[in-house]
């Protein structure tokens, strides 16, 4: 009988620690270490409204506001994930010739051969919240005839938008949609 209530107690003890003393912990070290990170990378509007995050990609329909990354699971931050389709794959070439499609009919001042692979391919995740730096600046012609805004002023707040390298080495130069649009909003 002895053994049994050493145990109950040791697995009780146990829970405790590894339950609620290490997420306490966690939790706490991360909002003294990083609390925007913490608390999800939120994003707010002119008005203090939360609007989404900056790790999270959300689709931009109007012609007025830049267009990220295709989500084949429809921006859905619920799950992440992506149709890991081979090169010959035909839904693949389905996918990227009705992305193509879609980019004419909204952009027909930008010839196809100008449209940066990142606007018609998804990221691993499908939740992808930056596109490249060029893939912003093809859309500069439609965003600026919807919303009246200047051409090189949209420039501008695009390269104002640009994130460099990851410690200067890693990755390449990315645009935040939403902080991007929120800028262009703002501008009108």
């Amino acid at each position: 009988m002895r053994i049994i209530w050493v145990s109950l107690r040791t697995i009780f003890a146990v829970a405790i620690v590894c339950c609620v003393v290490y997420n306490v912990a966690v939790w706490a070290v991360a909002q003294a270490a990083a609390p925007d990170k913490a608390n999800g990378s939120l994003i707010e509007n002119a008005e203090g409204q939360v609007v989404g995050s900056r790790l999270i990609g959300q689709e931009f329909t109007e012609p007025g506001y830049f267009r990220g990354r295709v989500s084949s699971i429809g921006y859905d931050a619920n799950g992440s994930g992506s149709p890991n389709y081979a090169p010959s794959n035909p839904d693949l070439l389905s996918r990227a010739e009705e992305s193509v499609a879609a980019w004419q009919a909204e952009n027909p001042d930008v010839p196809v051969s100008e449209l940066p692979i990142d606007l018609i391919t998804n990221s691993g995740s499908g939740l992808d919240p930056h596109i490249s730096p060029a893939a912003a600046e093809a859309q500069i012609p439609r965003v600026s005839a919807a919303t009246g805004i200047a051409a090189d002023k949209l420039q501008k707040m695009i390269e104002a938008n640009t994130q460099g390298r990851s410690l200067g080495l890693f990755g390449a130069p990315v645009v935040n949609v939403l902080e991007l649009n929120l800028e262009v909003q703002a501008a009108r």
